[in-house]
């Protein structure tokens, strides 16, 4: 009976220990970013559309991140910008409608990442990039009866190395912050 219940225990945390993938919550996740506005103050705008998977062994802290942001969702809060953004003289999302974040987790302690290491891929370019995780935490979701995870990432990248240098010539920086604030659902 004692090799049985060794066995059982042993099976239960190899299941608790698995990997689980969680899909993205498109209406709880909106990546966010601030640049420069030649040196007067801040644009701030967000991507209100996005979609994507992560997949996190909650046991160990491992995972991944899959985050593809469309550009064309871009809302800094006035119309004008996000068109001229949207057009030919900056995305130019005809060509090049996604942005994405594909990374691995990264720095753990006690258990949970503290890091993503990753690429950003945007204007056709990628480049790697590193996001520090603010916050992540793993809970059943009180209405869907499944675990979701939510997270806030952040770290900067300078946007000319991604062909995307207007202003630079008029003075505005070239580094954007960006925050990803992410929920995701884990699959059935």
């Amino acid at each position: 009976m004692k090799p049985l219940l060794l066995a059982s225990a042993l099976l239960a945390t190899a299941t608790q220990a698995a990997p689980a993938t969680y899909e993205i919550d498109p209406t709880h996740t909106y990546p966010s970013f601030e640049a420069d506005h030649m040196g007067m103050s801040y644009w701030r705008g967000k991507l209100n559309r996005n979609a994507g998977t992560i997949v996190y062994d909650k046991a160990t802290g491992a995972g991944s991140v899959d985050v593809q942001m469309d550009l064309a969702s871009i809302d800094f809060g006035l119309e004008a910008m996000n068109a001229w953004a949207r057009g030919k003289d900056f995305f130019n999302v005809e060509k090049n409608p996604w942005a994405t974040f594909k990374g691995r987790f990264d720095a753990i302690q006690a258990g949970v990442p503290t890091q993503v290491l990753g690429e950003l891929t945007l204007n056709g370019k990628t480049r790697p990039l590193t996001l520090t995780l603010r916050q992540l935490k793993c809970m059943p979701h009180p209405m869907l009866k499944r675990d979701f995870c939510g997270a806030d990432a952040a770290g900067s990248f300078q946007r000319d190395e991604f062909g995307l240098a207007a202003g630079k010539d008029w003075g505005f920086k070239m580094e954007v912050q960006l925050r990803i604030q992410v929920e995701a659902v884990a699959r059935e």
